[in-house]
């Protein structure tokens, strides 16, 4: 895209719509951080080793990553598609001087710094497995839209990646932190890694399925205009009805998950607290089988992300009671 014609051009998109709507997006990216945050507490309260403040910057690298993600995601792909039909109100801001590029790589910069910040405290409570992490997630989210090789757009690679780290490493990341916090240490953290590794494991999968879940509606709801830049995300590869049965198959998986620990004895009854929100899943699944253009199928992603969240309150809390 040529650069803008100054901040005077008249537009009617606001600073709100650009900041908030497009790229902090919290009905979205909220839920999406706290999930992991949530059940990983839950599991801590269970296990007797949870702590606040760990959770807490846990939940602030994690979404600030994210925001990063979201970001760089948009910064990349207009300045590749300046006159993208999929985001014509980020475009139409950009003409019009309301945001430049300058100010959204600021913005990057600013994101990722507060992640820095907040996991340096993590790091060093946690030592390497905890700078790991961080690093992996934060290239993660550059990798997923930057590059010669943008993961997110080829091979259908943004699925497993949402599903590993937004999941399985954020759970466990976040339970491994508070587990230091509390028992003294690495070393202290070595005792409960059984919990680590397989209540972890299986804790992990549900936030890991709805998270992914939101990735699939977007890729579905965008499949056209993907094919036109010629990207390759999972939606284009196996086209949409095949998608949805991706979606159906980690709805399935999200809620199978506390149905089985109750049944393998792991848990006690309390475990089975998200199937209360089933019914509610059940409903944004259906409008999700049925919504067929781009338009009907923009309130599902946040619909989504309130299934994610839903069950994510409930199963932390059956964890911590089980």
């Amino acid at each position: 895209m040529t650069a803008s014609p100054g901040p005077t051009a008249r537009t009617s998109v606001t600073l709100h719509d650009v900041w908030v709507g497009m790229l902090l997006y919290p009905r979205h990216t909220l839920p999406t951080a706290a999930a992991p945050v949530l059940v990983a507490s839950g599991l801590a309260l269970h296990d007797g080793v949870a702590a606040a403040l760990p959770a807490a910057l846990a939940f602030l690298a994690g979404w600030s990553v994210q925001l990063g993600g979201v970001i760089t995601d948009n910064y990349n792909n207009l300045r590749r598609h300046g006159d993208d039909p999929e985001h014509p109100a980020f475009a139409e801001a950009l003409r019009a001087g309301l945001v430049t590029f300058g100010e959204l790589r600021l913005a990057i910069w600013a994101t990722y710094g507060v992640a820095l910040l907040a996991g340096a405290w993590l790091v060093a409570l946690g030592g390497i497995p905890v700078l790991v992490v961080g690093l992996a997630s934060i290239a993660a989210s550059l990798l997923y839209s930057s590059g010669p090789f943008p993961l997110g757009d080829n091979a259908g690679l943004g699925d497993p990646l949402f599903f590993v780290f937004f999941g399985l490493v954020s759970v466990m990341a976040t339970y491994y932190v508070q587990a230091v916090a509390v028992l003294g240490g690495p070393q202290g953290a070595s005792l409960v890694a059984g919990g680590v590794t397989w209540n972890g494991l299986w804790a992990s999968l549900p936030p890991a399925a709805l998270t992914t879940n939101i990735l699939v509606i977007d890729n579905i709801r965008d499949l056209e205009f993907d094919r036109a830049k010629n990207e390759r995300t999972l939606a284009v590869l196996i086209g949409p009805r095949w998608s949805r049965t991706e979606y159906l198959a980690l709805l399935g998986l999200a809620y199978a998950v506390p149905v089985g620990l109750f049944a393998a004895g792991r848990f006690g009854g309390w475990v089975l607290a998200p199937l209360a929100s089933l019914p509610y899943a059940a409903v944004v699944a259906r409008r999700v089988l049925r919504a067929t253009t781009h338009q009907a199928l923009l309130p599902m992603t946040p619909q989504a992300g309130q299934v994610l969240l839903a069950h994510s309150i409930l199963f932390a809390a059956g964890l911590a009671a089980g």
